[in-house]
């Protein structure tokens, strides 16, 4: 396909230009809010609270049953996952579990829960048109307009409260001791934070599942931080990654037959990562092996060098 026909695609084909904007909404979110989870050690909390939303979700369908509501849906998913945050800080906190061990066993135990829910949903008369099962794998292309305004208010809202904040939780990330020193309320800021990573989370089940969505999380923000040792820049790289990724795979997606959109995204943003785990200019595999062979060399041979020319 020619870029041409592409571009007319994006401007005149419905499902395209949605799942498009939908992808790209996710990238900027998650990699906004995934830089913060990465940079706190914890990466597998995407992975976590992604599995712990899927019982809020059959719940939120069970209760409700406004099967064509994905706001209702949506709140419920969020729900579960903060509640599993909530489990996984009381761990944490009232037992000598670390915190990685406190996220596996809330993710097994939510997710198991939330499967035996679908499982028994899908199997009932009438919830398999419900479309359920999209929230486990994800399945873009059946995103709406409501979907995609939907997306585009909780990421406004995540987006909006990160900068307000955005210097605090610099400090939760780097140094929280530091933080409660100067007086500022770490722990609610540590719960606003999670928050916000749930809101990240919930937004991106639709587009590639529970399944797949701590990738979307942990990849942009481990991909830029190869590239810089700035916060700021690192945000704006994870954001521009998360969006090229979401948009290049939602294309290869609409171009490739049996290519599903979330693993599509998937394997285009780990392409991304792994050419940046080698050729990042700050952390990049290839430029540290250059350095060391550099530094060995002046060594070996007696010279003097400054240490900002490695």
């Amino acid at each position: 396909m020619d870029i041409g026909t592409l571009i007319n695609q994006l401007f005149f084909d419905y499902t395209l230009r949605t799942v498009v904007l939908g992808s790209a909404i996710l990238g900027i979110a998650s990699g906004v809010l995934g830089c913060f989870a990465l940079l706190r050690r914890q990466s597998l909390l995407g992975d976590a609270l992604s599995h712990a939303a899927l019982p809020g979700i059959c719940l939120a369908f069970i209760l409700s049953g406004q099967l064509k509501s994905p706001l209702v849906l949506l709140l419920g998913a969020m729900a579960s996952a903060w509640l599993g945050a909530i489990f996984i800080t009381v761990i944490v906190r009232s037992t000598r579990i670390k915190s990685d061990a406190a996220m596996g066993i809330v993710l097994v135990v939510f997710f198991g829960f939330g499967y035996v829910l679908l499982s028994r949903l899908q199997a009932s008369a009438g919830a398999g048109q419900a479309g359920l099962d999209r929230y486990l794998f994800g399945r873009a292309s059946s995103m709406l307009r409501s979907d995609v305004e939907t997306m585009g208010f909780l990421a406004l809202l995540a987006l909006g409260v990160t900068l307000l904040l955005f210097k605090e939780f610099k400090l939760l990330s780097f140094d929280p001791d530091y933080l409660s020193i100067l007086g500022f309320p770490s722990r609610l800021l540590d719960v606003v934070l999670t928050t916000l990573i749930v809101i990240a989370i919930v937004i991106g089940l639709q587009t590639v599942g529970v399944v797949l969505m701590s990738a979307m999380l942990i990849a942009p923000a481990a991909a830029a931080r190869q590239w810089t040792n700035r916060l700021s820049v690192m945000i704006l790289l994870a954001m521009v990654i998360g969006v090229f990724s979401g948009a290049a795979g939602a294309i290869a997606s609409a171009t490739t037959a049996q290519l599903p959109t979330g693993p599509a995204i998937v394997i285009v943003l780990t392409v991304v990562t792994i050419f940046s785990l080698a050729f990042g200019a700050a952390r990049g595999l290839v430029w540290d092996r250059l350095r060391r062979l550099r530094t060995r060399a002046a060594l070996r041979s007696g010279g003097q060098f400054q240490p900002g020319e490695l």
